[in-house]
């Protein structure tokens, strides 16, 4: 394991840790605990007193310290990819996600000053997620293993389902940010059922937006048991098979999180960790895509080729 490799993998679990931040500040209702950026009660960031975080000031300005280091590591990380990296889409990708960063937090200002507008803040919380399946990827792309790879060849079901997957996770978060940003958390207050049924029977903006959320639930639910079924299936042999159990872990646990959100009427550390863990089941089936589609990347190793045509010689005393 090289050491830009071991770096990646710090800022991966670094962001995860300032996903869960932002969920906490959300979950606190602390967003607007500091008022001002980008200074904190007109301090300068890292200089703002230990003694003042209390309350929501911690966890706002926690957020904005964890924010402010990941984005140092990234720009690290970019300049080290990119004077040590001889492939020259994995320097963009790092430049890319640096960019996105850079963005993330000028939304995250943006969304204090002008007092937490919903389109925005679920902009912010959208991009977030990003970022994080940016820097898993770069770890990724740092490691042995991905060198050595040779990808997954004809499965075009499993191909088509890895990239099916991460995409119904992504858009399940946003309808998820949605519902955090607009209050619409409890909108429907009992689980399983809806208003006592199994479809709402009564609809407003916020009801529709939490509904939508739990077919969407179902919807990944489905997605994930059959593209980690197929794994096992058709490759049961392979390293996929860890990506299929972690998957299914994974989203076990999330959607048993989901329900105790609204069972517990929105308890902090339930709340906070259902973000947590949609960001994570968001990662590993991201990677499980890239790793699906090895083949088509630049770096991809080449198979060898046998000459079946050339003559083998022979050996002494061999039976003819």
């Amino acid at each position: 394991m090289t050491w830009i490799h071991r770096f990646a993998l710090l800022l991966a679990a670094s962001t995860l840790l300032l996903v869960t931040a932002g969920g906490l500040v959300t979950s606190t209702d602390s967003g607007l605990a500091v008022p001002d950026w980008p200074n904190t009660y007109g301090y300068f960031m890292f200089s703002f007193p230990l003694s003042k975080m209390v309350g929501g000031i911690f966890y706002e300005h926690g957020h904005r310290l964890i924010a402010s280091t990941v984005g140092l590591m990234m720009i690290g990380l970019a300049i080290w990819i990119s004077r040590t990296d001889d492939r020259r889409w994995v320097r963009r990708l790092a430049w890319t996600a640096l960019a996105a960063v850079v963005l993330q937090g000028t939304l995250g200002g943006i969304t204090v000053l002008y007092f937490l507008p919903a389109p925005i803040s679920v902009a912010h919380a959208g991009l977030a997620q990003i970022f994080f399946c940016l820097t898993v990827s770069l770890a990724l792309f740092t490691s042995a293993s991905w060198r050595e790879g040779a990808g997954v060849i004809g499965d075009p079901i499993l191909a088509r389902l890895a990239i099916l997957t991460p995409a119904l996770v992504y858009v399940q978060i946003l309808i998820g940010a949605t519902m955090r940003h607009t209050d619409a958390g409890l909108a429907i207050p009992d689980f399983p059922w809806a208003f006592g049924r199994l479809i709402p029977p009564e609809w407003s903006g916020p009801i529709a937006i939490h509904f939508a959320h739990r077919v969407g639930a179902v919807v990944v639910t489905l997605a994930i048991a059959a593209t980690a079924g197929h794994i096992l299936a058709h490759h049961r042999r392979s390293t996929l098979t860890r990506f299929a159990w972690l998957l299914l872990g994974v989203v076990t646990v999330q959607f048993t999180l989901g329900a105790l959100t609204v069972l517990s009427e929105r308890h902090v550390g339930i709340n906070t960790a259902h973000v947590a863990t949609g960001a994570t089941l968001l990662a590993v089936s991201v990677l499980l895509g890239l790793v699906v589609h090895r083949r088509r990347f630049a770096d991809a190793p080449q198979p060898v080729r046998v000459d079946s045509s050339a003559a083998i010689p022979a050996t002494p005393g061999a039976v003819r």
